[in-house]
């Protein structure tokens, strides 16, 4: 075990290992929080899940201003700037949340968050497909997500008792983590915006925001889009929607909440290594197909099952979906793109999970104040099916380009290609 940890660490470049463990740091600041916030809304203001869902959304309705302008700036002034903002401004408003008590303040704080805390996100994409060849990226965004989820490991299950203390101290170990991680990145980690963008003069701020113009003629990337949307839409529900349902409905605590989350995490830190060096063997839109299936029983099924302990069986399924698609999805997004244009690449490609964001907590708080609970989760699975054919339909259109086809064996040619 210890030889093929050691074998895999030398794979990957050394940047790529100070990135991952810059990370990880920062990810368990956010998983202390994050999946308590929509709990922290309906308790602290009294109000229910639509009104927490519409402010949600508000903050991610302006998260898709501010990841489209993110994306054109780190392709035109690089990375680090871009993620040395976000941090510092995550500090601040993290802070600035803990201390409002006025449910109408928050209204336009969502607005301001959303709009500048999403700035920086395709610059951390960006970062990651600089420093990886294209060979490396499915495997390396899948370390990644082992990492995503130590920290998960450790954030819910801390998180959930410190919120039944007080939501507060939440808050400022947030910032206060997000303030650590802006230093190191500051004296540690280089630009990695490559050399041939980094001298290019020619174009101006506002050619650099009218080239999404390129992305957004890219009928193959967009129809990728349109597909992931489908199914993020669900799996966002995970995170917030999922807490409020099992409070409401089946009498689990935030803790209770924060444990299954802590499972999903676990499974991931096992298997994850082992699904990434299968699934780089496998036609990338093929995986996607096949792991939105496992999505799509995992979410119906919270409208069947009532005991904790299949909940938390539902949890595995949903995550051995989620360790085919997220890195998956994350090298399929970097692979369409040209290096000059990475950067709004990885921004359209962040809006298939700001557009469900946006949409779907409102949606879901709707259906479960007015409706069955359980209607959200049967809807779910619908959706998730189409997601699948969506996928599965790409692979029969794309399969054969040569930037998505599969990873060989040591020792095996490519394989063929056709136009």
């Amino acid at each position: 075990m210890l030889n093929r940890l050691q074998k895999i660490y030398h794979e990957f470049p050394r940047l790529f290992w100070v990135v991952v463990g810059v990370s990880f740091i920062d990810r368990i600041g956010g998983t202390l929080l994050f999946p308590f916030f929509a709990l922290y809304i309906t308790q602290k203001f009294n109000v229910g899940m639509t009104q927490a869902g519409i402010l949600l959304g508000l903050s991610s309705l302006f998260g898709l201003i501010g990841s489209t302008v993110g994306g054109a700036l780190t392709d035109k002034f690089g990375r680090k700037q871009l993620i040395l903002f976000g941090l510092v401004f995550s500090a601040i408003s993290t802070l600035t949340f803990g201390l409002v008590n006025d449910l109408n303040a928050l209204y336009p704080l969502m607005v301001v968050v959303g709009l500048l805390s999403s700035v920086a996100h395709p610059a951390h994409d960006a970062m990651i497909a600089d420093i990886l060849p294209e060979k490396q990226r499915q495997e390396g965004f899948g370390i990644l997500r082992v990492v995503a989820n130590l920290s998960w490991i450790i954030g819910p299950t801390i998180g959930g008792f410190i919120a039944n203390i007080n939501f507060f101290y939440l808050f400022v170990i947030d910032a206060v983590v997000s303030c650590i991680v802006a230093i190191i990145i500051f004296r540690v980690i280089p630009e990695t915006k490559p050399e041939a963008q980094a001298h290019e003069e020619g174009e101006s701020l506002l050619q650099t925001v009218l080239g999404y113009r390129v992305v957004l003629k890219d009928l193959a990337f967009m129809a990728f889009m349109v597909a992931g949307m489908l199914m993020m839409v669900v799996y966002l529900q995970m995170y917030g929607t999922l807490s409020v349902y099992l409070r409401d409905n089946h009498g689990i605590n935030p803790s209770g909440y924060g444990f299954l989350m802590t499972t999903s995490a676990i499974t991931v830190v096992i298997f994850q290594f082992w699904v990434s060096r299968l699934i780089k063997l496998r036609p990338p839109f093929l995986m996607m197909a096949f792991g939105t299936l496992f999505y799509m029983i995992g979410f119906a099924l919270f409208g069947v099952v009532t005991a904790y302990v299949l909940f938390a069986l539902n949890i595995v399924i949903i995550t051995i979906g989620e360790m085919i698609i997220m890195p998956t999805s994350q090298a399929l997004a970097a692979n369409f793109a040209p290096d000059v244009m990475r950067g709004r690449y990885m921004a359209i490609f962040g809006l298939s999970w700001a557009i469900p964001s946006t949409i779907g907590p409102g949606a879901a708080g709707y259906i479960l104040d007015n409706y069955n609970p359980n209607l959200l989760w049967f809807i779910g699975g619908a959706l998730c099916a189409l997601s699948a054919i969506a996928f599965y339909a790409l692979h029969l259109r794309l399969g054969t380009r040569p930037q998505f086809a599969p990873a060989k064996k040591e020792g095996q040619p490519l394989p063929a290609t056709s136009d």
